[in-house]
């Protein structure tokens, strides 16, 4: 499982192909990701934004920003972790993502970024 820390913020991530949603034969594969965020620091913080790479085996690489996660803008209190799932689609069975957490400590309104650790996108059957 992917996970990095930055100024004591863990990111970690799981992934799973869908099949039941691709569709190969038109080069359509989905994958979904769950990230774990947990607050090891001692300030409280809120997560303000999200800015993904998304890297597809065909060479296509797509940016995506925007407020939050999956509508919500979580406020962890020092020990605890905030959890979701996502999901995005490739082109190509095999693919990959990284990026980057705005995210705020309340005391002082210092804001940072955190690491989101690069992880694969791979179609089970490619693995071989």
């Amino acid at each position: 499982m992917p996970t990095t820390t930055t100024q004591g913020v863990t990111v970690s991530v799981t992934t799973n192909y869908l099949p039941d949603y691709s569709s190969p034969g038109q080069e359509h594969f989905v994958f979904a990701y769950k990230i774990e965020i947990r607050n090891n620091s001692e300030f409280t913080v809120k997560l303000l934004r999200r800015h993904w790479h998304i890297h597809d085996a065909n060479g296509v690489v797509r940016e995506v920003e925007g407020e939050g996660v999956v509508g919500r803008q979580p406020v962890l209190e020092p020990g605890e972790s905030h959890q979701y799932v996502s999901g995005c689609n490739l082109k190509s069975g095999v693919g990959k993502m990284c990026g980057a957490y705005l995210m705020e400590r309340l005391a002082n309104g210092q804001r940072f970024s955190v690491e989101i650790p690069e992880f694969t996108l791979v179609v089970p059957y490619r693995l071989n």
